[in-house]
């Protein structure tokens, strides 16, 4: 709701008086509401929002404009403004009354710039798009991307906005490479395996979380050598091995991995992630052939 204030003046033969003071009130009839499809992100995921303008005016309204300033924020010693989300070209849909309409035009994509939408009188418009979070986006616990648009244009006397927040996705994020040393071995040679199992996320992998490690080594081995973290383990204790097959598991709770540490970058405004990370090492000596006809 608008305040507006008028007073009227009278002057004759060089003197100026004055009339009362009226006030009066403008009752806005466009309303936005901004929400997220899911209220959490993670590194480059997408994030998806819905925006509904609310029409609760006689009058039909046209060629409205509405931006999106996908998040914008500032850190000291970063020149710029800091944009943590990117449209996703191709992902606009614009409802007009629950009916599908043309994609409106996206005359900038930062900020997010959306033009034409119409908005019918005792009705509403909805908008729905995807973005993705880049590389300014905020990592770690109690990190969160606030964005807000803004609707404007004829009929609206003055913008309306509405923002929507997401937190950061705190949690276990899981990867994992292999190596083998050496690359070429004798019919009956050693060989090492090396699984270095890496956190992405902001939650460390416990015992509690029961993450199981599993392969099936072909060439069969004879394990010779089992270290997780540079700590010898036992077979039965830490984990199992069928020497008919080949199979090895570890066994509940025995892969554990850190969590990832998050750091922003002071000049540039870029976050890196430094993933927590655990090896396995295993090794042993080929007790039979390899049954892939290509193995050496």
């Amino acid at each position: 709701m608008a305040t507006f204030y008028n007073q009227a003046t009278l002057s004759y033969n060089g003197n100026v008086t004055g009339s009362n003071i009226t006030t009066g009130q403008i009752i806005e009839v466009v309303s936005v509401n901004k929400s997220a499809v899911s209220d959490t992100y993670s590194n480059n995921s997408d994030v998806s929002y819905v925006i509904n303008i609310i029409n609760s005016g006689n009058i039909d309204l046209s060629g409205l404009t509405v931006t999106d300033n996908l998040g914008k924020y500032n850190v000291a010693n970063v020149e710029n403004d800091l944009v943590p989300l990117n449209y996703v070209d191709g992902t606009i849909n614009y409802y007009v009354n629950n009916v599908k309409q043309a994609d409106p035009r996206i005359s900038a994509t930062n900020p997010l710039t959306i033009e034409g939408i119409s908005v019918p009188a005792k009705g509403d418009a909805t908008l729905v798009y995807t973005t993705k979070a880049n590389q300014f986006a905020p990592l770690g616990e109690n990190e969160q991307i606030e964005n807000t648009v803004t609707v404007s244009g004829n009929g609206i006397l003055n913008p309306v906005t509405a923002s929507a927040t997401v937190d950061y996705e705190d949690g276990i994020n899981l990867a994992i490479d292999k190596s083998l040393a050496p690359a070429v071995v004798s019919e009956n040679g050693t060989l090492t395996y090396t699984f270095n199992i890496k956190n992405f996320g902001g939650t460390p992998a416990e015992d509690t979380d029961n993450v199981v490690f599993s392969d099936t080594f072909n060439p069969i081995l004879n394990i010779t050598s089992v270290t997780f973290n540079g700590t010898p383990w036992v077979l039965g204790t830490d984990y199992s091995y069928d020497t008919d097959t080949g199979t090895f598991t570890s066994l509940d709770g025995k892969i554990t991995v850190p969590s990832a540490t998050y750091s922003q970058d002071e000049t540039t405004g870029v976050w890196a992630t430094q993933p927590g990370e655990s090896t396995l090492v295993i090794t042993g000596n080929i007790t039979t052939p390899a049954t892939d006809s290509t193995a050496k």
